[in-house]
């Protein structure tokens, strides 16, 4: 058998594997600034690092957990004193499961969380709704300072909406409770009833048309009123 102490080769190749692992995300991409908008480092015991580390290829940086291309799959911002996820949580709309604990955050959180269509775990302060409501999750349990949001439904697959969309439209989820109808192919403009490819050209001709006249318009009244000061 092979020796298992501290120094075997089985200790010293995992122990190179992470360092490889952390090396080749911090030359990948810059760190998100979501990772790092709140002091500290994700806890030991919380949801988010016993993710991290029970997925093989991820790891934990700062406020984050990443995989090796550096996308967030875990965001921990539990304690941060926030009263919004702040103009930066946009970056995480890849995340699985983030934790925002122990905020002050406000109630509404319904559009923060556009995008975020592969979030399937929430923590929030136990006062705070879960976005998209409780119809939103498959299941949504309480503690005693906080409630976990689980399970993101797909509102497109609910059979209570199935003219959700236009004819010529798909239904395609935007985040909890959210969603976006998108045109089939050939189809654009008001509910994809406009059949044929939209023109790019025909749109940016006629905008320089309606600027150039406006333009022309405007440069004529300011010439009178120059003409008008000058006679007086």
């Amino acid at each position: 058998m092979s020796p298992c102490g501290p120094g075997s080769p089985s200790i010293r190749v995992s122990w190179a594997a992470t360092l490889l692992l952390f090396l080749g995300v911090e030359r990948a991409l810059a760190l998100p600034e979501v990772c790092i908008q709140c002091p500290g480092s994700v806890r030991n015991l919380s949801e988010v690092a016993l993710y991290c580390k029970q997925t093989p290829g991820l790891m934990l940086y700062a406020r984050c957990c990443l995989n090796q291309k550096g996308t967030i799959l875990g965001l921990d911002l539990q304690n941060c004193s926030l009263k919004d996820p702040g103009p930066n949580f946009p970056q995480a709309h890849t995340a699985i499961i983030i934790d925002l604990q122990a905020n002050p955050l406000k109630d509404d959180l319904a559009n923060t969380f556009r995008g975020f269509t592969q979030l399937q775990t929430l923590i929030l302060p136990q006062d705070v709704n879960c976005p998209g409501d409780t119809n939103a999750w498959n299941t949504v349990t309480f503690y005693t300072n906080s409630k976990t949001c689980q399970g993101q439904r797909n509102l497109c697959n609910s059979t209570r909406n199935t003219e959700i969309c236009p004819e010529n439209g798909s239904c395609v989820p935007d985040g909890p409770s959210l969603f976006q109808c998108v045109c089939a192919d050939g189809f654009h403009g008001y509910k994809c009833m406009r059949q044929g490819s939209f023109s790019l050209l025909m749109f940016s001709g006629i905008l320089g048309s309606t600027t150039l006249s406006i333009s022309i318009l405007l440069w004529g009244t300011q010439r009178r009123k120059t003409k008008a000061s000058r006679t007086t």
